[in-house]
């Protein structure tokens, strides 16, 4: 018998569905009115008639039980009810298919409540809005018995637990990654567009209908340029390349965060700038940033700090610089440039460099949550940047960015640059 649902999928919804089917995981970034609830409610659907196990089971979860039966219930009785035999359990959410398949639909909230089922496949919707415990906690133990599959689903909220599995999938052939912006889509109309965006702040307007990891942060400084480096794949796997140098730039806190990235130009890096680590701690002294550069077995160039480092201490009468060199680290001491100008340095870096995703993970967040806090009364943002968590990785890429402008960094024998006629941290033109 030959079944038929009145289901049909756009375009790009008939490509995913295709991919999706090709994977065991999946992450789909999209924006609103993309039609995600549909095309999940049709994803599962499609897969548990034609599973030909004993008694399949899968599971479509919201945020809350509630916004399940709201934005998924009509769906699947729309779409499931043209198959014979069909059988809907309104109290309990379900829909049990004359092949023996079930389909059921559950909220986040309450996880405890799950833990014992076992699933075939799986959609998790507004993963950004669920508790991270539920997935590696609850669902991922329920797949594993039937090998089941699971697909995130969501509109970014910031930097949480859906961003994380969408740059796991990024980094994993195994996975399916796909981002839709309605700019590029054409689902919704310009005008309907436009109107959205007359009535939304950019952060708001970016969010929901352009995905944007960082909008979430109003004031970001460096937001743009971080997205367009997530956009065009510039934050990755960043090898470190044994024939090239690795520099490093400080921020050197006094009481406070120590923050270092490490970076490479020249060999693989070409005319970019490669950043294949960073490191950052509290509370700690010289020795043991020492001990750190010494355990990560790099090829060193040279080490920049702010010029602060030249500041005398009263107890010891030495300057960190000296205390440095006693420790047998010598710094490049970058010169003292106004704030903007450094910010300026830093955003026109940015476009150049390549991220080590897991390693660099910790400053690549810094950065994207530095930000500029809003004055009410002026409605604009300040010009000083608000000093929290995420200063010191931004202050010390700010002096990677202005070592890098003035031509401090990597200065080498005049003869070998007769040679090359290269200077790796020359400015592009």
């Amino acid at each position: 018998m030959q079944i038929v649902i009145p289901y049909a999928p756009r375009p790009l919804q008939a490509k995913l569905h295709d991919d999706l089917s090709a994977k065991r995981w999946g992450v789909v970034v999209c924006h609103r009115r993309f039609g995600k609830t549909v095309m999940s409610v049709n994803h599962i659907l499609r897969d548990a008639i034609m599973n030909t196990k004993t008694n399949p089971r899968y599971a479509y979860m919201a945020p809350t039980y509630r916004q399940a039966k709201s934005v998924a219930w009509d769906y699947l009785k729309e779409f499931a009810g043209s198959i014979p035999d069909t059988r809907f359990h309104e109290t309990e959410l379900r829909c049990d298919l004359p092949n023996g398949a079930r389909i059921s639909l559950l909220g986040a909230e309450n996880p405890d409540s799950l833990r014992g089922i076992y699933l075939d496949g799986c959609v998790m919707d507004e993963v950004a809005d669920m508790p991270e415990s539920v997935f590696p906690e609850i669902l991922r133990p329920a797949l594993s018995d039937r090998q089941g599959w699971c697909v995130f689903v969501g509109t970014p909220r910031g930097t949480n637990m859906f961003y994380d599995y969408y740059e796991q999938a990024v980094a994993n052939d195994d996975w399916v990654a796909t981002v839709y912006k309605a700019s590029e889509t054409g689902i919704l109309p310009a005008e309907e567009l436009d109107a959205a965006r007359s009535m939304m702040t950019p952060d708001q307007y970016e969010q929901e209908f352009e995905c944007s990891w960082v909008a979430n942060v109003p004031g970001s400084i460096y937001g743009k340029e971080m997205q367009a480096a997530l956009d065009d794949g510039r934050i990755t796997n960043v090898p470190y390349d044994p024939a090239a140098k690795v520099h490093t730039f400080w921020d050197l806190g006094i009481g406070d965060s120590t923050a270092i990235w490490f970076a490479q130009t020249g060999g693989s890096a070409g005319r970019g700038v490669h950043i294949i680590d960073y490191y950052e701690a509290r509370g700690e002294g010289l020795p043991h940033y020492c001990s750190v550069l010494s355990r990560k077995n790099y090829l060193y160039g040279d080490h920049y700090a702010p010029h602060d480092i030249e500041v005398r201490e009263l107890g010891s009468g030495k300057s960190r610089r000296e205390v440095a060199w006693d420790l047998g680290l010598n710094f490049r001491v970058l010169p003292k440039l106004p704030l903007e100008d450094g910010i300026h340095a830093a955003q026109m870096l940015i476009p150049r460099c390549y991220f080590d995703r897991e390693k660099c993970k910790a400053g690549i967040e810094a950065l994207r949550q530095y930000h500029r806090a809003y004055n009410e009364k002026a409605r604009t943002y300040r010009l000083s940047p608000v000093h929290d968590w995420s200063s010191h990785g931004s202050d010390a890429f700010r002096y990677m960015s202005i070592g890098i402008r003035e031509g401090h960094a990597d200065r080498r024998p005049q003869q070998r640059q007769a040679v090359t006629n290269y200077d790796p941290f020359a400015v592009a033109s």
